[in-house]
C-alpha cells in the first residue's frame, strides 16, 4: 500500500488488506465516533474559544485546533484503510484443515514452548489478545500448513522450527 501515513501498520505492496467482519466493524465504529461524536464537540469548543478574543494565548482554542487536526488525520487514515479492506469471514472457511486468514493455530517451537495465535488483518491484530498480523513472520510461516507440518520461522535469533499442533476456525453463525 502506498500510504505515507505512520498511523498504523504498513501493508506490503501488492497485498490485500484482509479484515474480519469484527475488525471491520471496530474501524467503522471508531470512524463514526470520531466524525459524529468527538469532532462536533471539539468544533463547538473551538468556536466558543474563538469568540473569547486573543487566540494566541487561548488554551481551549489552541488545544481544540490541535485535536481537530488529530481527528481529521485519523479519520482520513481510517477511511483509506476501510476503502481498501477486503472483508473475509473466517467462519465461512471451507478448508479447515489448513491455515488461512482467521485461523487460530497452536504450534510448538524449538524450545518446546506451545503458543496459540490467530491470524488477522494488519489493522485489527492485537498481540495482547494473541492475534498476529497476516504479514508477520509467524503468520507467513504458518500460512497453508496443516497439523503435523514443521516449518521454519524467521526470528531475531535466526531460523526456528515450529510444528503445527492444532488449527481452529470460528464456527459459522446459524
Amino acid at each position: 500500500m502506498n500510504d505515507d501515513s505512520d498511523e498504523g501498520p504498513r501493508i506490503p505492496v501488492g497485498s490485500k488488506n484482509y479484515m474480519s467482519p469484527a475488525g471491520h466493524a471496530r474501524l467503522v465504529a471508531e470512524l463514526h465516533q470520531l466524525l459524529k461524536v468527538e469532532r462536533p464537540k471539539v468544533v463547538e469548543i473551538v468556536s466558543w474559544a474563538a469568540g473569547n478574543g486573543d487566540r494566541s494565548e487561548n488554551g481551549d482554542y489552541l488545544y481544540g485546533k490541535k485535536r481537530l487536526r488529530e481527528i481529521d488525520h485519523r479519520a482520513r487514515w481510517l477511511t483509506k484503510r476501510l476503502d481498501i479492506a477486503e472483508v473475509v469471514d473466517p467462519a465461512q472457511q471451507t478448508r479447515r484443515d489448513r491455515v488461512f486468514f482467521g485461523a487460530s493455530v497452536t504450534y510448538v517451537d524449538d524450545s518446546d514452548v506451545e503458543r496459540t495465535v490467530t491470524l488477522l488483518g494488519a489493522d485489527e491484530a492485537d498481540i495482547t489478545r494473541g492475534e498476529v498480523s497476516l504479514h508477520s513472520p509467524i503468520a507467513r510461516a504458518l500460512l497453508g500448513t496443516k497439523v503435523g507440518d514443521v516449518v521454519k520461522m524467521r526470528t531475531p535469533h535466526g531460523l526456528e522450527d515450529v510444528e503445527v499442533l492444532r488449527i481452529t476456525y470460528p464456527m459459522p453463525q446459524a
